[in-house]
Parts: C-alpha cells; sequence; structure tokens
C-alpha cells in the first residue's frame, strides 16, 4: 500500500533527510521517500501494519521537527 502526505511546516532539508532515514528503517516499510522541495512525503508498506508505521512515522517526524504536521495528500 502506498501512501502520500504533506508535511506542513517542513523547513529543513536536513531534517527531511532524517525522517527519511528513520522512517525507511521501520518493520514493514518497502521505501519511504520525504521530498523537502515539495514537502510531501510517500511511504509504501504492507497494508496490516500502515496504521501503526503512520503512528511511529510521526512520532519520528515531531521529534526530528515538533512543528511539522502531517497531513494525508
Amino acid at each position: 500500500m502506498k501512501n502520500t502526505f504533506k508535511l506542513e511546516g517542513l523547513d529543513c532539508a536536513n531534517c527531511a533527510a532524517k525522517m527519511e532515514a528513520a522512517i525507511k528503517k521501520l518493520d514493514g516499510v518497502s521505501s519511504a521517500t520525504v521530498n523537502f522541495m515539495t514537502t510531501k512525503m510517500v511511504i509504501e508498506a504492507e497494508d496490516d501494519k500502515m496504521s501503526r508505521i503512520l503512528e511511529a512515522a510521526e512520532r519520528i517526524i515531531k521529534k526530528i521537527e515538533p512543528d511539522v504536521r502531517l497531513k494525508k495528500a
């Protein structure tokens, strides 16, 4: 399953790279990209683990950049 999100408030390219690297390591994630220029994140992962992955991704994002809001694109 592939999901696309908008990262509102993302203003750090290095932070985007850190988010991408951490999310890629989550169990069940087959690919993850965070595009700083478009502020979009795409996660491809196993359907049955997607809700847990999204919760973990949101925690990672908040830890790296607390002001960023994750919205479904």
